[in-house]
């Protein structure tokens, strides 16, 4: 039996003390928070969305940074186990659009009251409003921490899992990577990820609260791409996705944009363009027939109020402006030339990208600790025995649906069940 201290009581870090203290390990977790599960209580828009159920396959196209790493923490706690896990433990999940996993109840609380009593139920010592001070390691081995008020505590054992640096008022505030630093880990530069994206026009101001479904969203740009001339590199497609979408007061955020941040997150990426294609499941010639059909039925209209079956009437009145059309030209007065740049500008809504959000808002932070410093099977440090990472605090992070809170309960899982 070994004495293990767990620094973070968020997703990663709960779920480790549970496996170890399963390991019969005496455990001792470490919240500097007034409560666990901080962080994991907001995700989700507060329901929390616990893994995807899609195939393998699919779920490790959806990882974005170091997905080979992650096969084994994947392959020893996956999707189905994660399910399982929460069912055993008392929480009733449902499988929702996207293969996104939810509690039936749509309430995170749940998925943290479950934690917490499995917690207890294993006898985990924790303390809340403790932080932890500083790593003590000796002859490459882990020896114990110092508390903030300068108490030693000695163990065995040591699970990181103090997440990055999005949602800093949740504790998320960059411990883990000063831990790792000062005991000689690399971290590899840090980005905010899964956020909304800024644009640089004045008139989005005007669309703020409207919501899109069913749209496409690409964005292009230049990217210094090795052996590609000026022109490829200056329309080079970074994102293409489908789905919904929101306008804020000065950009552009809801899923299919998260998606997106998560491509160019690490990338200088002002000016470069965001397209919205708000008609994509019709070609350009069956698009332009229903627009036909549209002026047909609404010729003796003004070309302002003939768009109401067509767009909703929010983005409508800047569609019109964007249009170059008269607004107060009759429909059956528009020309072909008109109705065709109409038809392509539906299909191509362009922006100019000034910036990603920050790690206010950010849902993830790219970057991390080097995994070519970590055991994968474990998690423990290569350069310190007795050392584990897990979770965000990692160079480790995925797109929006499940992916990232799944990488939290693998590599969880894979450190706690791996110290006896």
């Amino acid at each position: 039996m070994s004495k293990v201290i767990v620094i973070g009581g968020g997703a990663s870090g709960m779920i480790a003390a549970v496996f170890a203290a399963r390991n019969g390990n005496e455990v001792i977790l470490f919240e500097k928070n007034e409560k666990l599960g901080k962080k994991l209580f907001i995700t989700g828009k507060g329901r929390c969305n616990i893994t995807n159920a899609c195939d393998r396959e699919s779920f490790f196209e959806n990882i974005m940074t170091n997905e080979r790493f992650f096969y084994s923490a994947f392959s020893g706690f996956n999707n189905w186990d994660t399910i399982d896990f929460f069912n055993e433990i008392g929480l009733e999940t449902k499988i929702e659009r996207g293969n996104r996993v939810f509690p039936v109840s749509d309430h995170s609380s749940d998925v943290n009251r479950v934690l917490e009593q499995e917690l207890k139920k294993q006898k985990v010592q924790i303390h809340l409003h403790t932080k932890v001070e500083k790593l003590l390691c000796k002859d490459n081995r882990f020896a114990g921490v110092i508390l903030e008020n300068k108490q030693e505590v000695q163990a065995d054992a040591c699970i990181v899992a103090t997440g990055g640096l999005s949602y800093a008022t949740t504790g998320s505030t960059g411990d883990g990577y000063q831990f790792a630093k000062e005991i000689g880990h690399n971290i590899t530069e840090l980005f905010p990820s899964l956020v909304s994206i800024r644009l640089k026009e004045d008139y989005v101001s005007e669309l703020e609260g409207l919501s899109l479904k069913n749209v496409e969203v690409t964005i292009t740009g230049s990217g210094g791409l090795q052996g590609k001339n000026k022109e490829q590199t200056e329309n080079h497609e970074w994102f293409r996705g489908f789905g919904e979408m929101l306008f804020t007061r000065n950009g552009v955020s809801g899923p299919l944009i998260l998606s997106a941040s998560s491509k160019i997150a690490s990338n200088h990426c002002e000016g470069w363009c965001l397209h919205i294609n708000l008609k994509p499941a019709l070609t350009k010639e069956q698009l332009d027939s229903r627009i036909l059909r549209d002026f047909e039925k609404n010729k003796n209209k003004q070309f302002r109020n003939a768009l109401g079956e067509l767009l909703l009437s929010r983005l409508s009145d800047r569609i019109v402006v964007l249009s170059g059309i008269d607004p107060y030209k009759q429909v059956n007065q528009i020309t072909q030339e008109e109705r065709t740049a109409f038809g392509e500008l539906l299909q191509d809504m362009r922006f100019t990208i000034q910036k990603p959000g920050g790690y206010n808002e950010a849902v993830i932070t790219r970057g991390g600790i080097s995994v070519k410093e970590i055991t994968p099977s474990t998690m423990e440090s290569r350069l310190v025995q007795g050392l584990y990472f897990t979770g965000e605090v990692l160079d480790l992070d995925a797109m929006t649906g499940g992916y990232n809170l799944q990488i939290a309960w693998s590599t969880g899982h894979a450190a706690g069940s791996s110290i006896y």
